[in-house]
């Protein structure tokens, strides 16, 4: 039956195909302050609205002049001095130098900038000391060398980062368009759940599931919706599910499996739902759930059944939900993004499953090293706590072996 089900690598292919058709939708968008524009997904390019620089950079505390006026080690006559602000100096005179500082704009006739610590004073002139060397384009940012007016600085569906916001800034944006952030229903199920300020009676546990997929949501820059835990019958699943049309991306957490009281999937056929897969060679995961629902006026809901164990929800919700999630919130991004590590030690693998083993990290002999957490399956969030991302085991290997190169998904 396991053969019958996709593997990682067709499940994932699957999920980047409609992220791409999801992608073509044009996410909704909206202008925000550039202070609030942190971890937002940009919706429309940010573009030079000048020549950058404007005019030539010092690079360096020193002297503009003519290099090869310089290089001869001649006194140079300083003529005056230019701090950074200071308007454009008068054209540099032959046979002289002007004082200047970081960031200022070298007078036009100066083609170089000798560093203060490498000249000689002498009475109001300088000389390039002896044994150093100068010449032209030295310790200057010519104008445009970075950019030119209107040239594309950040490309719309880029997640913006500090080095975004100065850029932005740099360029006069007091407020970007973004795309709006989608409301992602969040929807546990299971009988045993109980609140998290509860005490769980026998047999009972809190309901971890909401709360960490809430804030997995929250930072792949999505809206969590949390609603109120579906009890394992038919009739409130059915009815739990209805609300969740008014989302953009809907998580259902438990009740995917095989069980007597898995009743996902049967709900979900009630919303005519189009099933793209009812399982994957993967461990955790492997009953995850994928489909897409249909809706009046209104674009097809995309839908995951998650496992209802802790470390499988997590590990389903970056590999395959955080794709389609990617996709409605605008960005470029629609694979999960691996990052290459050594094993640290052996790892156990699965012939016929890929499996996601939560790991740890750390850097030494110049490489990211990787190694397992001691864990007791996918219920156990204590293990889970100490892990910073997952290490993959290619199905069909049976052990991995120290000092091999791992892919690993950080969470």
């Amino acid at each position: 039956m396991t053969a019958s089900l996709p593997g990682y690598a067709e499940a994932a292919a699957l999920i980047a195909d409609r992220a791409a058709w999801i992608a073509e939708r044009n996410p909704r968008s909206e202008q925000i302050g550039l202070s609030a524009a942190l971890a937002r997904v940009l919706a429309e390019p940010v573009r030079a609205d000048r020549d950058m620089p404007a005019f030539p950079r010092s690079t360096r505390d020193g002297f503009a002049c003519r290099a090869a006026e310089a290089a001869s080690h001649a006194l140079l006559a300083v003529a005056g001095s230019i701090r950074a602000g200071d308007p454009l100096a008068r054209p540099l005179p032959r046979g002289a130098a002007w004082e200047i500082m970081t960031g200022a704009a070298v007078p036009q006739g100066a083609d170089a900038v000798v560093m203060l610590e490498h000249v000689e004073h002498q009475e109001g002139s300088i000389r390039l000391a002896a044994g150093r060397s100068l010449s032209a384009g030295d310790n200057i940012v010519p104008a445009a060398a970075e950019a030119r007016a209107g040239d594309e600085l950040i490309p719309a569906g880029t997640r913006i980062g500090p080095a975004h916001i100065a850029a932005a800034a740099a360029c006069g944006y007091p407020s970007v368009r973004v795309f709006a952030r989608p409301r992602v229903a969040i929807l546990t199920t299971g009988d045993e759940l109980v609140p998290v300020d509860s005490t769980p009676g026998p047999g009972q546990i809190r309901n971890s599931n909401a709360a960490m997929l809430a804030a997995l949501v929250a930072q792949a820059g999505g809206d969590p919706w949390i609603l109120p835990v579906a009890r394992d019958e038919a009739p409130q699943i059915e009815s739990a599910l209805r609300p969740t049309l008014d989302a953009e991306l809907l998580l259902i957490s438990g009740g995917v499996s095989a069980g007597k009281f898995d009743l996902v999937e049967p709900a979900l056929a009630q919303l005519h739902a189009h099933f793209h897969f009812t399982g994957v060679r993967i461990q955790p995961g492997k009953p995850l759930v994928y489909c897409e629902i249909p809706r009046k006026d209104a674009p097809v809901l995309p839908a995951f059944g998650l496992p209802g164990n802790p470390i499988s929800s997590a590990a389903t919700f970056l590999l395959f939900a955080q794709v389609i999630l990617a996709a409605l919130a605008g960005s470029r991004e629609k694979t999960p993004r691996f990052d290459a590590a050594i094993a640290a030690r052996d790892v156990k693998g699965k012939s016929d499953l890929t499996r996601f083993v939560p790991a740890t990290t750390s850097f030494a002999d110049g490489h990211t090293q990787v190694e397992p957490v001691g864990s007791q399956g996918s219920g156990d969030l204590a293990a889970f706590a100490r892990a910073d991302c997952f290490v993959m085991i290619p199905e069909g290997l049976d052990r991995l072996s120290a000092g091999s190169p791992v892919s690993i998904l950080r969470f």
